[in-house]
């Protein structure tokens, strides 16, 4: 009876030894369970996110470089709203490549109108991978940036650098959406002539490669025209003192004072004109045109000319659309430039549709043998990158309102 009782008792005691055992055996699995369920599920989530990112169509990258801070940043970020309004427009449209869809995505940035900011900048971009950049906003920042975007083979237009020594360059891969400088200071010079007889001529510039270049062609074609340039002088690009210059002028009693530089020192130069008593006329650069130099200049503006590129906005084909569109889209004011940065955007895009291929010397092929009404008239390039048949318009400032009063067509040289 003991023997019979021990073995019943070892037989209890092995039966809950296996139960002990088994119930360890499930608590060790459990985290394990856990964690295979956990890369299931991290499995089928990849699978599905590269499902997913098989179907999004690949995108291609647009740069824009220009001002978007300090006084130049109104223009820069109008110019800047006018290329994302192409990109916007384009992917509604659809932009297929060897018959697959691509997406075209902004890349922006700010480049100070400096040209040592312009040259980071256009690493920057580079670095990102960006097919094609619409800027720079001046000649200096284009010029600058312009070696490091033909290095990487990246496509460069501007829509408002006028340095004939942009182009100049030959680089395979840069254009232009506006008339060069020559052709600005050339016309000008003509006009101050022939139409407004001016025989006593003076030129101050701020010595950038725009301002310099504009004031150097007019120079040429008065003498060209057989006159002779009363006096040529030059300031610094940053300076709102213009007395050493016009206390100069004066001893010659100018009729016309031609200035290569920007709007917001045109229109310092306009009010000092008038508080040294200079009987002179104000011709300023391309650029002008706007609000900024109105405001500086109040009512000692009256009179400026200015010949700015493209016919007035009234007068371009695609002006009326392109209003409501951008104003249906953005807050802001359109500057006169902001037309030339579209254009400039549907170049690119034009380009890439006739080349059909993302590859940036096949994009720039295609894009020189381009022929397509823009919202400022006709875009097509010439071998180095200008605008075959640009036009021009000259305007007054009247009652302190900026009135077209002449309009020109031309060529880039």
């Amino acid at each position: 009876m003991l023997a019979a009782g021990s073995r019943s008792t070892r037989r209890r005691q092995g039966v809950f030894l296996q139960h002990c055992l088994l119930v360890l055996v499930l608590v060790l699995a459990l985290p394990w369970a856990g964690a295979a369920d956990k890369r299931a599920k991290a499995a089928g989530s990849s699978e599905s996110s590269s499902t997913s990112e098989a179907q999004e169509p690949p995108t291609l990258l647009i740069g824009f470089a220009g001002p978007l801070s300090g006084g130049a940043a109104g223009v820069g970020r109008s110019m800047q709203n006018a290329v994302q309004l192409a990109l916007e427009e384009a992917n509604r449209r659809g932009l297929r490549i060897g018959g697959k869809e691509v997406r075209l995505r902004l890349v922006s940035q700010d480049d100070r109108a400096d040209p040592a900011a312009a040259e980071y900048v256009a690493r920057f971009l580079v670095e990102q991978h960006v097919t094609a950049v619409v800027g720079h906003w001046t000649s200096g920042t284009s010029l600058a940036a312009a070696p490091v975007y033909h290095a990487a083979g990246v496509i460069q237009i501007s829509p408002s650098a006028m340095s004939r020594k942009l182009t100049l360059l030959s680089y395979p891969r840069i254009f232009r959406t506006i008339p060069n400088n020559e052709s600005v200071g050339r016309i000008s010079a003509q006009y101050a002539v022939a139409t407004l007889g001016a025989k006593t001529m003076v030129t101050i510039d701020d010595r950038t490669p725009f301002g310099a270049g504009l004031a150097e062609e007019f120079a040429q074609t008065v003498e060209r025209m057989g006159l002779q340039m009363a006096g040529r002088y030059s300031v610094s690009d940053k300076t709102s003192d213009f007395n050493a210059a016009l206390m100069q002028a004066r001893k010659l009693h100018p009729d016309l004072i031609f200035f290569g530089g920007l709007d917001w020192q045109a229109g310092v130069l306009a009010r000092s004109i008038k508080r040294l008593k200079l009987d002179a006329r104000l011709m300023a650069a391309a650029g002008t045109v706007g609000l900024p130099f109105l405001m500086r200049a109040g009512a000692d503006g009256n009179g400026t000319l200015v010949l700015e590129p493209g016919p007035p906005q009234d007068k371009m084909p695609g002006w009326k659309s392109f209003r409501q569109r951008y104003s249906q889209r953005f807050d802001s004011n359109i500057d006169l430039y902001a037309v030339f940065a579209y254009d400039a955007a549907q170049a690119i895009i034009n380009g890439i549709r006739q080349a059909g291929s993302t590859d940036t010397d096949a994009i720039a092929l295609a894009m020189h043998r381009l022929r397509f009404e823009g919202i400022g008239g006709v875009v097509a390039f010439n071998e180095e990158g200008d605008l075959l048949h640009p036009s021009y318009t000259m305007y007054e400032v009247q009652d302190q309102h900026w009135t077209p009063v002449a309009r020109f067509n031309g060529s880039s040289r």
